[in-house]
């Protein structure tokens, strides 16, 4: 589910409003390896599937990093902001991993507007993310993500 807004009123509108959940996104090894690549992380739980199988969680699992980086195109599933000049990933004030994605699973996101508050040129959007585990009991990340918004 999408919620599309217009500018930043748009965007203060959205202070405390859930934004539901985004589709499905399988998690292949191709874009683990990948993500090894990219930051010289080739621990074995994440690439080598062989011996993954007799590790701790029975197959490689994603990267908790890949996982929340995933969550800039999970948030745009969320919400789309037109009207502004510029949209920027301000940071996090708090990051969680409480349960590994194994490679195969879908995750998803759950998205709610904590908190909108105005900034120099634009508007702050604090949001609370949870990504999802398809089955799973305990999600694979709780994030508390801050975005900036620029007229």
């Amino acid at each position: 589910m999408t919620t599309t807004v217009h500018g930043l009123d748009g965007i203060r509108a959205q202070a405390g409003a859930d934004l539901g959940r985004t589709g499905w996104l399988e998690i292949a090894q191709p874009r683990v390896d990948t993500f090894a690549d990219a930051t010289d992380d080739h621990q074995w739980i994440h690439v080598d599937t062989e011996r993954a199988k007799a590790g701790p969680f029975g197959a490689t699992i994603a990267h908790g990093y890949l996982t929340l980086s995933l969550l800039i195109p999970l948030w745009t599933e969320l919400l789309q902001v037109e009207g502004v000049s510029m949209a920027v990933n301000y940071g996090l004030n708090k990051v969680r991993f409480p349960s590994p994605v194994k490679v195969g699973a879908r995750i998803r996101a759950h998205g709610r507007v904590a908190s909108v508050e105005d900034v120099r040129g634009g508007v702050e959007v604090v949001a609370d993310l949870t990504v999802e585990i398809e089955g799973a009991g305990k999600p694979a990340c709780v994030a508390q993500a801050v975005y900036r918004f620029l007229a």
